[in-house]
């Protein structure tokens, strides 16, 4: 999951499009003619933002702001029916605030329409002084996460009901690095959260390690349907370099595939898109580097990229650039999104990270990829599978928009919370959504995840019906024990909720897999389409989650987006509400009290 920091405050300034279907979302690149100028665009957004700002302190009883806070714009979202949505992140007496951020939303007069927040309460701590030095705070951080610890920063800890100054520390080992948050009057640890997500969990872990579980994915050559054309370099009297060309990848587990790369002069070519911003993928080497640049650059006089196996370094490469260019593509086909953050910036990975890393995660400190290449035991290949890096993909970009995180962290870096079960199912979604997109015939598109893992199970979790998952008991249906249910397992919920929204309840074949989704009380329910689904949940992380919604706020969030696309009125926003129902989160059932 992510760690809770304060991101850096940009302002994207791009205008969206199209009131239907998967378009017209934050900070999407309309077509040509709706384009305006960045000048222009820049000055709109400018006034979008202190619109809202304006909005937040006029309406304080509803959107928690007060005296010695400021709001710092981190996405400017237009939608084409007219309404403006601001995220902020918040400082109070200038300190960082955890758990502060907030949606504020407009109409197209620029009137305070709502807000969307994750402080229930004002962030203004109950002591505004320190006992603890920023020395002690470090070494109390360094012993918890049992690392080195970086420089100790206050910050305002306004999650978990109550605000507290505390300070904030990174404390890193050889391999690894999490963020302590460590009270400032009274010296308890408040979080001890890992900075990456890892897409294997420590406890599924240990299950497989307790099952003796081999875990060896099948690789081999092949081509692939969407290989076409992959011969030669694609350069015809080319004299300027660098430049894009054509080359082809043949990789572990999607078969020879099209890749775009860089040639940088006659003959040499570099395993660089500059097509998809500059995205690439390097080679760590067995290194543990979180600097991208600390990567060795793959370079080919052939432009063809691995030999289908993993004697060749490079075939996990292209296993990776093309897993990353396809979830790309699908962002930006979808939803105009440019690149995980939606700044026009590449998506960047290492390969052959560590030595005997039997995992692969999304890093916020080098904001890439990084891929493990197995422990030659447990497991045995690279985790470079088309589905786990669009998961892993879709944490950035739950990262750069609603921030979900967990709520607590075991002394095992297992993590729970619904806000973390639903970053885990965002990317479960989004994840299988790249396969639809990139239909390659080596790795056929299903509602599965992990499904070329070589699990015994066959997939590691599945939409339609989750609990058929046994190694992470992935649940079906919300409960007031979800709280307290591990990330990956805790999924399920919403997952479950998504799927009976696209495809709907009962038993039914979808390309080469049978799926057969239960109900809560045997509801029946009719699917909308998968596009349509897809519609509504991006457009609900976008503009209506914050880093603490739960299950029963993302119900919430999915209706407004249901409504804002398709009307109160219309079957699209009924579905979505019965879906809701056949996992068991309702209106009767939410919460008293927040977790």
């Amino acid at each position: 999951m992510r760690r809770p920091h304060i991101r850096t405050v940009a302002v994207a300034v791009a205008v969206a499009t199209a009131a239907t279907g998967l378009a017209g979302t934050a900070f999407a690149g309309p077509s040509s003619e709706v384009e305006r100028s960045a000048a222009s665009a820049a000055s709109n957004a400018t006034v979008v933002v202190e619109a809202a700002r304006t909005a937040a302190f006029a309406h304080a009883s509803a959107t928690g702001v007060s005296e010695g806070d400021a709001l710092l714009a981190q996405d400017v979202m237009i939608d084409p029916e007219g309404a403006r949505h601001v995220r902020f992140v918040r400082t109070h007496n200038d300190l960082p605030v955890l758990g502060g951020d907030l949606i504020v939303h407009l109409d197209g007069k620029l009137a305070y329409t709502g807000v969307t927040r994750a402080a229930d309460h004002s962030v203004k701590p109950a002591a505004a002084k320190a006992k603890l030095t920023a020395g002690q705070a470090a070494a109390k951080a360094a012993k918890a996460a049992k690392g080195d610890a970086s420089s100790a920063q206050l910050v305002v800890d306004a999650r978990g009901g109550a605000s507290a100054l505390a300070y904030q520390v990174t404390v890193t080992d050889q391999d690894s690095s999490r963020t302590v948050v460590v009270d400032a009057v009274t010296g308890k640890v408040r979080s001890n959260t890992p900075d990456r997500d890892e897409f294997l969990s420590p406890k599924l872990l240990d299950t497989l390690r307790e099952r003796g579980e081999t875990i060896d994915p099948a690789t081999g050559a092949g081509s692939a349907s969407t290989a076409s054309g992959l011969a030669g370099s694609g350069l015809s009297g080319v004299t300027h370099y660098p430049t894009s060309a054509r080359g082809t990848g043949k990789t572990l587990f999607v078969g020879n595939v099209a890749l775009t790369t860089t040639a940088t002069s006659r003959g040499h070519y570099q395993l660089k898109d500059p097509s998809r911003y500059g995205t690439e993928t390097r080679d760590a080497k067995g290194s543990y580097t979180e600097k991208f640049s600390a990567g060795s650059r793959f370079t080919s006089t052939t432009n063809v990229w691995g030999n289908n196996a993993t004697s060749s370094r490079v075939s996990a490469a292209a296993d990776a650039q093309y897993g990353i260019t396809k979830t790309l593509d699908f962002y930006k086909s979808t939803f105009k999104r440019k690149g995980i953050a939606n700044n026009s910036k590449p998506a960047l990975a290492m390969v052959h990270w560590g030595k005997k890393v039997a995992n692969a995660f999304w890093d916020p400190t080098c904001n890439c990829m990084l891929y493990g290449d197995g422990d030659g035991q447990m497991f045995k290949k690279p985790l470079v599978v088309l589905d786990v890096t669009g998961h892993e993909l879709t944490h950035g970009v739950v990262e750069a928009t609603a921030n979900l995180q967990p709520t607590f962290v075991d002394s095992e870096g297992n993590q729970y919370g619904e806000p973390g079960s639903l970053n885990e199912s965002l990317a479960d979604i989004f994840g299988s959504n790249v396969e639809f997109y990139a239909k390659n015939a080596k790795d056929t598109p299903d509602y599965l995840v992990g499904e070329k893992l070589g699990l015994a199970q066959k997939f590691l979790r599945r939409l339609d019906r989750p609990s058929l998952d046994k190694l992470e008991g992935t649940i079906d249906y919300w409960s007031p024990d979800t709280f307290y249910t591990e990330v990956h397992a805790g999924s399920g919920v919403s997952s479950h909720a998504y799927y009976l929204l696209a495809e709907g309840s009962g038993k039914k074949k979808i390309g080469s897999v049978t799926y057969n989704s239960p109900t809560y009380h045997n509801i029946t329910v009719k699917g909308i389409g998968r596009t349509k689904a897809t519609a509504i949940y991006y457009r609900a992380l976008t503009r209506y989650m914050v880093s603490t919604t739960d299950f029963h706020q993302a119900r919430i969030a999915t209706l407004k987006a249901a409504k804002d696309l398709y009307g109160a009125n219309s079957t699209e926003y009924k579905t979505v509400s019965r879906s809701w129902a056949a996992v068991n989160v309702t209106v009767a059932n939410t919460p008293s009290a927040r977790h």
